[in-house]
């Protein structure tokens, strides 16, 4: 026997919505990818111009591949799981922060191009995270009305 799982009248609403959100994911998605495989691709001539080590780039591109995976799939969800948007949201700013700790804390030896490269990041992501919110409470707020 086969189902096919047809979007119901109460979750139609929260597609609808879930669009914004979607959107903002696969973007972030895309752009994180291609940040992950220029850290892991670029990593000396990247370490040279920011002080970053080449080991640190490394490990920071393919958690940001990572990253970029779990964002693709979670955007592609016929119905995108209020809990994960909200895992999203507090995984980027929590990233966010940790940018701009590791840009002053000297954990990492970066120049100043280094710090202007980790803060730029954390912007970026900041302005997702902003982003995602939105889309999670636009969506949350059409369930809860259409309930």
């Amino acid at each position: 026997m086969t189902y096919t799982l047809a979007p119901s009248a109460a979750t139609a609403p929260a597609q609808d919505t879930a669009r914004f959100l979607r959107l903002v994911l696969r973007v972030d998605s895309v752009s994180t990818a291609v940040m992950g495989l220029v850290l892991v691709a670029a990593a000396a001539p990247l370490g040279s111009l920011t002080g970053m080590p080449v080991a640190f780039a490394v490990a920071f591109g393919i958690f940001q591949l990572g990253g970029a995976g779990c964002l693709a799939l979670i955007a592609g969800y016929p119905v995108i799981p209020p809990a994960l948007a909200r895992t999203v949201v507090a995984v980027n700013a929590v990233c966010a922060v940790g940018c701009v700790v590791i840009a002053f804390a000297d954990f990492v030896p970066l120049n100043g191009a280094g710090v202007v490269f980790l803060l730029i990041g954390a912007l970026i992501v900041t302005v997702y995270t902003a982003l995602q919110y939105t889309g999670l409470r636009r969506m949350t707020a059409s369930v809860t009305a259409t309930v």
